[in-house]
């Protein structure tokens, strides 16, 4: 039922926008969707509060360099997420050729066996097969859906949802909402493409790895010299040349709407979705509960001006390019443009070692340092495929039974953690960078 039926056709000419903006937010906690490229990933999102998680099989998905998951491994990501009343959304959102419908049906089949919620797709074919197979689907933001008519045509053809072209304003997103009742998703966060909502050559023109089959190897990040060629010549002689590594012209910053999340709240928004696939656990860890802290607390009333600094400011310790409004209040500008060509977090994780034991009574885990030291109260990450991602930091270090301020490679060292971790999981510490 759209707004204006709940609150009367007579009555809608008399609320202005904002009005059912914020009557909506009474009915409506968005959810939040979090990105698993491999198991690891997908239960660290889980443990950190996501209402849903998204991932790809080994086919027909727009991250094919991600881990991703095999199709066989449909029905134990189904159970372990119905378990945890998390929602399950597979992509299959890449062009799709002809001799590729038998095999792009057969995945819908399994994804239907295996009782996965949605599928995410852009090309039609994919969606004519989920109606065929009777499993509701989104239209990825790989179809630039940016008004109310072309969410209008999907609602016709069988959509549940339209994930919203990221080159629209918060204000467009505000006039599409009370246009239709399709479900909308937007992205809050993550990296953002040149090509905005997609369809970029670049990677498949000079590389031969096209970005619309999921191949992208983003030489867009990459620094760049410019020639200025002599008149009338042509080939790589230059009468003079420019490096612009210092605009980084073709990399965005990220996208981070912590700072103005409960203005997407209050659009009507009804899936908050992060992307990061590729990315390590630990930003799966930080972004998920960073944004799962400020929905919680915004519906509380407690959501402050600090509280967002704090939550910035957690977000920047892990991988980003700095970050940006993206489109939602405009057009993006030469300052939304990434200044290096990797990340900009002031935190980052150094490989010390791996577990060797967990003791369940004492709740202990027992750590080989292979590489560097651990000192008391250092920041540990531990990380493996079914421990997901736990975060300590150690009070007391014992080494052969004995309290020790700190440990060097090649000692055993023992500490409380009280979440499970198990055998040969990887140990890390968190390093402070300049």
């Amino acid at each position: 039922m759209t707004q204006i039926e709940l609150i009367g056709a007579d009555q809608f000419n008399q609320w202005n926008l904002r009005s059912i903006f914020k009557m909506r937010r009474l009915f409506n906690k968005p959810e939040l969707m979090a990105p698993a490229g491999d198991w690891t990933m997908l239960r660290t999102a889980v443990k950190a509060g996501a209402n849903a998680i998204y991932f790809g099989v080994d086919k027909l998905n727009m991250r094919a360099k991600a881990k991703n998951f095999s199709v066989d491994e449909l029905s134990e990501i189904s159970r372990f997420c119905r378990t945890k009343k998390v929602k399950t959304y597979l992509t299959l959102n890449t062009i799709v050729f002809e001799d590729e419908l038998a095999e792009a049906e057969q995945i819908i089949k399994a994804a239907k066996r295996a009782k996965i919620d949605r599928i995410i797709c852009s090309d039609l074919a994919v969606a004519e097969l989920c109606n065929k197979n009777k499993i509701p689907f989104c239209i990825s933001t790989q179809s630039s859906i940016s008004n109310s008519l072309s969410a209008s045509v999907y609602k016709r053809l069988g959509a549940v949802r339209i994930v919203i072209a990221r080159e629209c304003s918060l204000e467009e997103i505000k006039k599409i909402r009370a246009n239709t009742d399709l479900e909308i998703e937007a992205f809050v966060h993550g990296a953002m493409c040149i090509a905005v909502s997609g369809r970029c050559f670049m990677s498949h023109h000079l590389f031969g790895q096209s970005a619309n089959r999921g191949e992208c190897i983003q030489p867009c990040r990459r620094e760049y010299e410019v020639y200025d060629l002599p008149a009338g010549r042509q080939g790589t002689a230059a009468k003079k040349s420019l490096l612009i590594g210092d605009d980084y012209v073709l990399s965005p910053k990220d996208l981070c709407t912590i700072e103005f999340i409960d203005q997407l709240i209050e659009a009507g928004i009804d899936s908050f979705k992060i992307e990061g696939r590729k990315r390590a656990p630990e930003y799966v860890a930080v972004a998920v509960s960073v944004y799962r802290k400020a929905i919680d607390l915004y519906f509380k009333k407690k959501l402050t001006a600090e509280k967002k600094k704090e939550f910035l400011k957690e977000l920047e310790t892990v991988y980003n390019r700095g970050f940006s409004a993206g489109f939602y209040f405009g057009k993006p500008s030469s300052e939304d443009y990434a200044g290096v060509e990797g990340s900009k977090a002031t935190t980052r994780k150094v490989y010390v070692g791996k577990v060797l034991n967990y003791f369940k009574k004492p709740k202990a885990a027992h750590v080989l340092l292979e590489s560097g030291k651990i000192e008391l109260k250092d920041k540990i990450l531990i990380i493996g495929e079914t421990t997901g991602l736990v975060e300590i930091s150690p009070q007391k270090l014992f080494v052969n039974e004995k309290s020790v301020k700190s440990t060097s490679k090649g000692e055993e060292v023992t500490f409380i953690t009280p979440e499970l971790v198990r055998r040969n999981d990887k140990v890390y510490i968190v390093e402070q960078l300049n």
